[in-house]
């Protein structure tokens, strides 16, 4: 009913109930009067039928036909407007006479298989009706008070014509109808009569309320209305007089805030304008600013590094110890200002987020272990306990940033040296998930300080501040150390947060997602000959006895712990003396220790405070044992223990000198001249003939013309990759089945899988070791197909234990042992790729200076410079030039501008400097 109007619900709801009930009545009284009338015809033949039967009882017992002839004719005449036709029929069903000819007497019988019925009887077709009834003697009836259908003389049939019934029926149902409609015809009318009384003024109404929603707010109803309709009209009059007086005010509101919006508008195109000036200023204060901390960078730094440097060859000559003390510290209060002009830097890269993170492979806990020992001298002078606690199922090597998580670490162990005055610092690396490519870790630092309040826990993030004004008054500090290794940690993917209570201490944490690489890290240790050994370990703090305890566990040595020097001469295999830092070790109780000590074993090892390195010397000088720096470097403690053990390294030896030649000719393929220089001179003392090509389409010009056995081909080369390289190598009908050996400097576990499905055989990462090139050698010669592996000269010697290679130093500005190391231990190969590098650091310092000068410069050729020199500081052992190679590198592949490198820029010009300087001093050395 919703979707229809007031004139069609009026027109329903009158003329629907006079519908209904007319159609009830008039279906009521036709269908009563219907029946009624066929009951009179079945009542007038029933008058008619009944006395024939008794009349015609003489004539049918007397076998007179003429006399019940003229019963039926007379009755047939007499009632001819409904009688069709009367028969009478004998007791055999045999037709006795009849009142007029019939088509079908048949239909006028009773079934001749049965008997005459007792009573009469009717039935009924569309338009006739046929009655029968037995003809019974009286006497019977008087006789036997019941009748006899065996003693029926014959029965009277009729047959009635109802066609003046159905006539008077239709009748009926006409006049029923005819009433019906007039009914509906007067409903009709007064519905319209309402209709029209109740919805034209409802209609007129919605046309005026219509033209007052289009704004004719002046309309009114006129016209004289009735009842609640009147209401109506009263009531939108009303409404439209509101909205009137609503609008009229209403303009002027508008009119009054679009004055005030217009005035509202003018203030801010005044505060844009001021803004924009603002904006301006900012970033010109900015660039100011970045032009600042590039030219505090070049100018700082470089006087910094000078002083450093000459304290540090001032140190080496002859002096007195008072002059060895100011010396030092001049050195400490210049390495105080460099980090805390590193930290500013470091800061205001990480603002600006141009901090590239490195993504090399390193070994973990080497790296961990090198924050520690440098961290330990600043915690045994306060007489800390420092130990460090990795999970043994972190793998070996993991890929990442070492430097960045040093320096996290650093700044957070430091913080708690800072403000810890007794207990331990305890650092601890856990595992919390692993996969094939991934492991993700969580660092702790836990000490026994001064604690953090709630309040102060809020402030500690933030640059520039520290937990209280007090403590920085008397610990000092820049408060930027925690803000960089909270961006550090943040930019690495990992969070961080601490928990403390104060004078209780605080336990900081961060987690790190670092991927595994297959890559061998440092040299493995065969530590079959320590298992079942039996150690006795001396060591006062509780938590660095639980770590050294299970580091031992682990290499199946048995270990028996005692906090102090036990009283009995239980014999071992080994005594592991620690000593504390926070006790004066007296000379006399020192000798009573190890005295007892080697009563109990021939091996002692006495591990001292990294504050007590005279100590150890004097202690090794009176007696035969060995002192390792504490905290204990598992490592290290390892390689002590087996020294006495007839140790075996896995590993390649540093430098072996091969008998014979193996018969290949092999293809170098490197861009860069030091790289290209040092694999050639390791392959011509390993194969016959080598082949040196400077770029891709050189190499696949030579394997067009001869054939070779191996090919070690460089990945980033100009004019030609090294993956496009061996795809048209692949297509030479000379070296189509040559194995191609990628070199390249990625290490990512991925790395190897993409550069074999693009074609590579093998995979070697630079630099190159020697050990894993013979591997690759023997591996991939066609000679192991018909000689045995064992008959191909390999490395054999043992390698010596106490190895003079050192971990690559990141301050130092040449590192010749790093240098030599990666020129295969050959001096003169080593002086000729320092020379290689500083004859090729004028052409990189003339492109350089070109790009800091020029608006527009072509960054493709910038980057292959840096490249290229990035190439050859790899193996020259220029660690700072490396690094800061590496870090312009990664920027400009990334899409930083000249602008954004600029201190960078300015800082890479600053090394090249000292190392030109610095470099001569090796060259020229004979």
């Amino acid at each position: 009913m919703t979707r229809y109007g007031l004139r069609a619900r009026v027109i329903t709801l009158t003329l629907a109930p006079t519908l209904i009930i007319g159609l009830l009545l008039s279906a009521f009284f036709s269908f009563n009067r219907y029946h009624d009338l066929e009951t009179q015809v079945i009542t007038t033949g029933t008058s008619i039928i009944e006395p024939l039967a008794i009349a015609s009882e003489q004539g049918m017992a007397e076998q007179n036909r003429e006399s019940v002839r003229r019963l039926i004719s007379y009755a047939h005449r007499k009632n001819s407007e409904i009688v069709r036709s009367i028969a009478v029929f004998d007791d055999q069903h045999e037709l006795f006479v009849t009142s007029n000819f019939h088509p079908s007497f048949e239909s006028l019988m009773f079934s001749k298989d049965e008997p005459i019925p007792a009573l009469g009887s009717s039935e009924l077709f569309d338009n006739t009706l046929i009655l029968r009834t037995p003809i019974i003697s009286e006497t019977q009836l008087i006789n036997h008070g019941q009748p006899n259908t065996d003693q029926a003389l014959g029965y009277i049939a009729i047959e009635l014509d109802l066609s003046s019934l159905r006539l008077q029926q239709y009748q009926e149902i006409f006049s029923a109808g005819l009433v019906l409609i007039m009914g509906l015809g007067l409903s009709g009318f007064f519905a319209f009569r309402l209709m029209h009384d109740v919805t034209r003024p409802i209609t007129y109404m919605k046309n005026m309320v219509d033209r007052i929603r289009r704004g004719h707010l002046d309309v009114r109803i006129e016209g004289k209305m009735h009842g609640e309709l009147d209401s109506l009209k009263n009531g939108i009059n009303a409404m439209a007089v509101s909205l009137s007086e609503y609008h009229v005010e209403m303009q002027h509101s508008i009119d009054q805030a679009t004055s005030d919006l217009r005035e509202t508008l003018e203030q801010l195109e005044i505060q844009n304008v001021e803004l924009d000036i603002a904006k301006k200023r900012a970033q010109e204060a900015a660039r100011v600013k970045s032009e600042f901390l590039a030219n505090m960078s070049h100018e700082l730094r470089t006087p910094l590094n000078g002083v450093i440097g000459f304290t540090r060859q001032m140190l080496k000559t002859q002096l007195s110890n008072g002059q060895i003390d100011y010396l030092q510290t001049i050195e400490r209060s210049a390495n105080n200002l460099l980090n805390i002009i590193n930290d500013i830097l470091d800061f205001s890269k990480l603002e600006a987020g141009k901090l590239a993170l490195e993504n090399i492979p390193f070994e973990f806990q080497e790296s961990l272990e090198q924050v520690v020992n440098l961290q330990a001298t600043s915690a045994h002078e306060k007489g800390l306990e420092l130990t460090l606690k990795v999970d043994p199922k972190i793998p070996a090597g993991v890929i990442g940033d070492p430097l960045r998580i040093q320096q996290i670490l650093t700044n957070l162990v430091g913080n708690s040296i800072k403000f810890t005055e007794r207990g331990n610092i305890d650092i601890g690396v856990e595992l919390r998930s692993q996969n094939e490519d991934a492991v993700e870790l969580q660092f702790t630092v836990r000490d026994t300080g001064i604690g953090i309040s709630e309040r102060q826990q809020a402030q500690l993030f933030q640059a520039f501040s520290q937990a209280d004004a007090s403590i920085s008054r008397r610990y000092g500090g820049t408060g930027l150390g925690l803000v960089i290794t909270q961006k550090l940690v943040g930019q690495m993917g990992g969070e961080i947060s601490l928990t403390s209570r104060l004078h209780q201490g605080s336990t900081f944490w961060f987690t790190l997602r670092l991927n595994i690489t297959d890559m061998p890290m440092t040299d493995l240790l065969d530590t079959d000959c320590l298992a079942q050994k039996r150690l006795l370990l001396i060591e006062p703090n509780m938590q660095a006895a639980s770590i050294t305890q299970q580091s031992l566990t682990q290499e199946g040595l048995i270990i028996t712990y005692r906090s102090v020097m036990p009283d009995n001469s239980e014999p071992y295999d080994y005594v592991l003396l620690n000593l504390s830092p926070n006790q004066t070790h007296e000379k006399e109780l020192l000798d009573s220790w190890i005295r007892r000590a080697f009563a109990m074993s021939p091996n002692v090892i006495v591990g001292t405070p990294s504050t007590e390195l005279a100590l150890a010397e004097q202690l090794m000088k009176t007696y035969d044992i060995h002192c390792i720096t504490k905290p204990i470097s598992r490592k290290k403690l390892l390689q002590t223990l087996i020294t006495h053990q007839s140790p075996t390294l896995i590993a390649a030896p540093v430098e072996t000198q091969y008998e014979e030649k193996v018969p290949l000719k092999v293809m170098a393929v490197d861009d860069n001249p030091a790289n290209l220089k040092l694999i050639t001179a390791l392959l011509e003392e390993r194969v016959d003939s080598v082949i040196s090509c400077s770029n891709g389409l050189k190499a696949v010009k030579e394997a067009e013309r001869q054939k070779f056995d191996i090919i070690l081909m460089d990945i980033q080369m100009p004019q030609m990759d090294g993956v496009t390289a061996c795809s048209q190598i692949k297509k030479t009908a000379l070296n189509a089945n040559t194995p191609v050996i990628a070199v390249t400097a990625h290490a990512m576990s991925g790395e190897r899988d993409r550069l074999l499905e693009a074609g590579m055989d093998d995979y070697l990462t630079k630099p190159i070791e020697e050990h894993v090139l013979q591997q690759v050698l023997v591996h991939w010669s066609p000679l192991t197909q018909h000689t045995e592996v064992d008959k191909i000269s390999l490395p054999q010697s043992e390698p010596s234990l106490h190895s003079d290679t050192k971990p690559e130093h990141k301050d130092m500005i040449i590192d010749w042992q790093i240098a030599l190391k990666q020129a295969a231990n050959k001096p003169d190969l080593a002086k000729d790729m320092l020379k290689m590098l500083v004859d090729f650091i004028p052409e990189v310092y003339v492109v350089v200076e070109q790009a800091i000068e020029e608006e527009k410069y072509d960054m493709d050729e910038l980057i292959h410079v840096v490249h290229k020199l990035h190439g050859s500081c790899s193996y020259s052992g220029v660690p700072r030039l490396k690094s800061i190679c590496a870090t312009i590198e990664k920027a400009l592949r990334s899409g930083s501008s000249v602008e954004d490198i600029e201190p960078e820029l300015f800082e890479l010009q600053d090394e090249m400097d000292k190392v030109k300087a610095t470099a001569n001093l090796y060259i020229t050395e004979t």
